[in-house]
């Protein structure tokens, strides 16, 4: 088949400045690319050219400004089976007009279906003219079928995965070397290392761990948060919220490292330098890819249950799902379980992996994909 990606008008593909939706794409094309003829549209970059073939993947890029429209143009001028859209409904219809005769195939990594993203005429005109939906995580899907009728058979849950060449168990010789390697740049010997990464911003909630600490300090006198992200992606800039996170860390001194953004090619690396790694949404989460690099790190893994985090997190099974999301009290009993409970914890941590290694690599995300794909180019002419 001759299968399009366009990708959102945040950030290019391949994941140059990071992004979970680039990232996918990353880890998924090279399997697509095997079995289809595949071209991916996306924003320009300066790192990249406007076009280019690399491992038999076709990449074309348009302007930000006017990048919907410039991928629309470019669908009347060529034939593909099946386009797949990423995240954007409210795009779908522009798309279906300019290539008739493909099928579309949209995939929901937010809540994009709010009313404050898209009003209910083009929600119901996107749902129409999508031939299947895919969504990251069974919370979504919800969020969809709860606000529109579409019937069970038009949407499947697509759940992200990693790169297996990448993520290494810590257990391991190699894991074990990285560890080492990275605990020495961090300035980190004997230290219980408590790690977020994310963002920095208030939905992903390293505020509530900063709060947490003071408890945790007083338990463990060893013991350091690693906060690892950026404002917004590639950007170290500050705004208020950023400011509030390091007045937060003041007295705590050198038990609180913050590292600005790290590129996501670091981020197995990192992963591999904690005892307890924490995702602390405070949003209803989509399903923070996170988890799945967590969990292929080998590293006992602390989550709220908001969003979609609970389906592939299991309590005190494959890790530790904090209900009451929002109390810094929460947090601090929780890293103490991890702590304290240390073999407990590292038997999550291996029930996890082995989770990723059946479900949850790339080559699985690609195969569950193709067969969406196979399904939506036969009932293209359905919807």
């Amino acid at each position: 088949m001759n299968i399009a990606y366009i990708c959102t008008e945040k950030l290019p593909s391949p994941a140059v400045k990071g992004g979970a939706i680039q990232l996918m794409i990353d880890g998924i094309a090279p399997f697509i690319a095997k079995a289809h003829h595949l071209t991916i549209f996306s924003i320009t970059d300066p790192s990249l050219p406007m076009n280019e073939v690399t491992n038999g993947i076709e990449y074309i890029r348009f302007p930000k400004e006017t990048y919907e429209q410039d991928v629309a143009n470019a669908l009347t001028k060529r034939t593909f089976d099946v386009i797949h859209v990423f995240n954007r409904p409210a795009r779908v219809s522009q798309y279906k007009e300019a290539a008739p005769q493909s099928a579309i195939v949209l995939s929901l990594h937010n809540d994009m279906f709010s009313p404050l993203k898209i009003t209910k005429e083009k929600a119901e005109q996107a749902l129409k003219d999508s031939t299947m939906l895919t969504t990251v995580s069974n919370y979504i899907k919800q969020t969809v079928r709860k606000r529109y009728d579409v019937p069970e058979e038009k949407i499947r849950v697509i759940y992200s995965g990693v790169d297996e060449k990448i993520f290494v168990p810590v257990w391991t010789e190699e894991g074990q070397q990285k560890r080492n390697e990275i605990r020495k740049i961090l300035g980190i010997k004997d230290e219980k290392v408590i790690l977020f990464i994310g963002r920095l911003s208030k939905t992903k909630g390293p505020h509530v761990l900063l709060r947490a600490m003071r408890t945790v300090l007083s338990r463990y006198r060893n013991a350091v948060l690693v906060i690892a992200g950026g404002r917004w992606f590639s950007e170290n800039s500050w705004d208020d919220y950023v400011r509030e996170l390091h007045r937060l860390a003041m007295p705590f001194g050198n038990r609180v490292l913050f590292t600005n953004y790290v590129p996501a090619q670091q981020i197995p690396h990192l992963l591999l330098s904690a005892d307890v790694f924490v995702c602390s949404s405070q949003w209803h989460e989509p399903l923070a890819r996170v988890h799945y690099e967590a969990m292929a790190a080998g590293i006992p893994m602390i989550t709220t249950n908001r969003g979609g985090n609970a389906e592939i997190i299991q309590h005190k099974k494959t890790g530790f799902v904090i209900d009451d999301y929002a109390n810094p009290a929460a947090f601090a009993e929780a890293i103490h379980y991890m702590l304290v409970h240390e073999s407990e914890a590292q038997a999550m941590a291996r029930r996890a992996r082995t989770e990723v290694e059946e479900k949850f690599f790339f080559s699985h995300v690609a195969e569950r994909l193709m067969a969406v794909y196979e399904e939506a180019a036969k009932k293209r002419c359905l919807y």
